[in-house]
């Protein structure tokens, strides 16, 4: 087995001959529906605050997956540098600080230079800019052994590991394997058609290489995100892979192991790993994009949001005592819109200019309008406490079973 993992063709096939037509048909419904998800988003402060609420969350699924359980709340705290006074809690807490941080500088690389995002240099730059963040005693991990070694930031891997039932390619190999990759992935010859399955086939075959010591499903999956802002397949930053996963947690990792097995049988392809258990992974990748899609498409449509805000105002604001419903015009106004002049209160309220900056006032006290400045325009707000109102089940908790892990 050592022999075949030294050579890139052990990793064969790269994209799936299986299922062809599924994934086809698969590739059309999401591009049509990310197509209506961004259309749904008119205001583009409201995409950019939702989109960074994306993150927020994107960063708790990631840490789910993992085993990691931070409720947003915590990740909330963390953000002002309020961390837990118990060490495995507020390790969690900068787990998901750096994520945010490195996913919203790979949004930002991306949108300003350009990027060979297939190459092992950015894959390379995702691992360094997260481990960078980290502090000291995060920079460690254990063999299945027990032997502790010592993770670089953005360092291929020196030494071999077991990854389940898997072993991936000898540790020598990895710069081979990485750059048949890129020159695969990253091929203008592949086909517009076949560019989303082939996003999921080179997820499942990055975690295949495993070419980090740790922190190869966080970078992996940060990849994948970068792979569809690059193809302009993320819909504004107003979805996440992660949240999908972390829902099929043990379903994503049984198709990662269906994926690294080999060849069944003679209609099984002719790589040296199993096609159809490639396709059956991409099939599943891609359903679960459709799914996250068509969630925050549910999600974000104006009427039932509006309900939603209206809703919140009626149940969760009976301690304010005056200016209430003023309140939830003005909010309801800023969802539509994503920002207004303070002057707009007026006309939005019927009210005078003392009372509509009493209205700000509270808005802003509550954390439900925002503003870059004391006297700049107004922006809606979304603190933690309005999520489950505004974004039902955007954040659900789900139970972080260690035993459905497999090392990626």
């Amino acid at each position: 087995m050592t022999d075949v993992y030294a050579s890139p063709t052990s990793m064969e096939p790269l994209l799936p001959v299986a299922g062809r037509e599924t994934l086809a048909k698969l590739t059309c419904d999401i591009l049509a529906a990310s197509g209506r998800l961004t259309g749904q988003v008119h205001a583009p402060e409201v995409l950019r605050r939702v989109a960074g609420l994306v993150r927020e969350m994107n960063c708790y699924y990631s840490n789910l997956i993992e085993g990691h359980k931070t409720t947003p709340r915590d990740i909330e705290r963390a953000l002002k540098q309020d961390f837990s006074a118990d060490e495995t809690q507020r390790n969690h807490q900068q787990l998901g600080l750096a994520h945010i941080a490195v996913e919203k500088l790979m949004v930002d690389r991306l949108a300003g230079e350009t990027v060979d995002v297939y190459g092992a240099e950015f894959i390379c730059w995702l691992h360094r800019e997260f481990y960078q963040r980290l502090p000291e005693p995060l920079h460690w991990a254990e063999t299945l052994g027990g032997q502790s070694y010592r993770i670089e930031p953005g360092r291929l891997r020196d030494f071999m590991v077991d990854v389940g039932r898997h072993t991936p390619p000898q540790f020598d190999a990895l710069p081979r394997f990485l750059s048949r990759f890129h020159q695969f992935y990253g091929s203008r010859e592949l086909i517009e058609t076949d560019r989303l399955t082939a996003i999921a086939a080179a997820h499942h075959r990055l975690a295949w290489i495993h070419p980090f010591g740790d922190g190869n499903g966080r970078v992996i999956r940060l990849h994948s995100q970068a792979l569809m802002i690059h193809h302009g397949l993320d819909g504004g930053g107003l979805w996440t892979l992660s949240r999908g996963l972390a829902r099929q947690r043990q379903r994503y990792y049984d198709h990662l192991q269906a994926a690294d097995l080999g060849r069944r049988n003679d209609l099984d392809g002719r790589g040296n790993l199993s096609d159809a258990g490639l396709a059956t992974f991409c099939q599943f990748f891609l359903e679960t994009v459709l799914d996250q899609i068509q969630f925050m498409s549910g999600l974000l449509g104006l009427p039932a949001l509006r309900t939603r805000v209206e809703r919140y105002f009626q149940f969760e604001t009976v301690h304010l005592k005056l200016y209430r419903e003023e309140l939830m015009r003005v909010v309801r106004t800023l969802i539509d819109e994503g920002e207004i002049s303070r002057t707009r209160v007026q006309e939005i309220t019927g009210k005078g200019a003392t009372v509509s900056a009493e209205i700000i006032k509270l808005g802003l006290q509550e954390g439900l309008v925002d503003s870059p400045s004391p006297k700049g325009p107004l922006q809606p707000g979304f603190p933690p406490k309005i999520h489950e109102f505004y974004f039902p089940q955007l954040f659900v908790d789900l139970p972080a079973d260690e035993s459905a892990r497999d090392g990626r």
